[in-house]
């Protein structure tokens, strides 16, 4: 079932993360990564549609997003982060966004949480998405704005070198709004979060805001396919 992940793109994708996977994935319980992480997945839960109930999550990492939302299979092409999202009890495939081994119509929600910016295609790991949701089936995206505090503090540790960061390429919403629209998708409403700056005080209990806020770190947008 699993597609083979070509090697030059395997290069690409998943470089930035196998060789900190563990630590990657020990931060979400950090002083720092617990609050972000919670306010990220309320966000989602937010806006999370209650219709769809065979989820697919596209670059699952080491799972976190996807047990939180009862998501139970996921694929990335890291195979240090699928080997942390499996002890998580999630099914996972080792395979690309730009080609998705599963059947046409497959699923009625597929779910991407910061993934898009690091996928070497979007446009076509989105064309892949639209492929294997039914009609009217939801693509839940879970976003960074470019322009928002957050985004910028990553873009900057890119331009730095940071090992993950630097292969990141964020995008304004309305960027990211436009791209999944010609693709095909509706947006069917938003929700936003992180309103701390990366140097301030995280809010307890985090603040989620409907509609798209500016100056939020994180923004959760359901889209409907045609």
């Amino acid at each position: 079932m699993a597609k083979m992940v070509p090697e030059s793109e395997d290069r690409h994708s998943s470089g930035a993360f196998d060789p900190v996977a563990e630590q990657y994935d020990r931060w979400y319980d950090s002083p720092e990564g617990a609050p972000i992480y919670a306010a990220e997945v309320s966000c989602l839960l937010s806006v999370f549609p209650s219709t769809a109930t065979r989820w697919l999550e596209v670059g699952v990492g080491t799972g976190r997003f996807a047990r939180a939302l009862n998501v139970k299979l996921g694929i990335d092409p890291s195979p240090a982060m699928v080997t942390v999202a499996a002890r998580r009890g999630i099914r996972t495939v080792r395979a690309i966004g730009e080609g998705l081994p599963c059947r046409t119509g497959a699923f009625d929600g597929v779910l991407m949480v910061a993934s898009l910016c690091f996928i070497s295609d979007p446009v076509r790991a989105l064309e892949e998405s639209r492929r294997v949701l039914c009609p009217g089936g939801w693509l839940l995206i879970g976003h960074i704005p470019a322009d928002g505090p957050w985004g910028r503090a990553y873009i900057e540790k890119g331009k730095t070198g940071h090992p993950v960061y630097s292969h990141a390429r964020f995008t304004t919403v309305n960027q990211l709004e436009s791209l999944v629209a010609a693709q095909g998708f509706t947006l069917r409403g938003a929700a936003s979060a992180l309103f701390w700056s990366p140097e301030g005080t995280p809010e307890e209990p985090a603040r989620i805001e409907q509609g798209i806020v500016q100056g939020a770190g994180f923004v959760a947008l359901p889209f409907t396919a045609a």
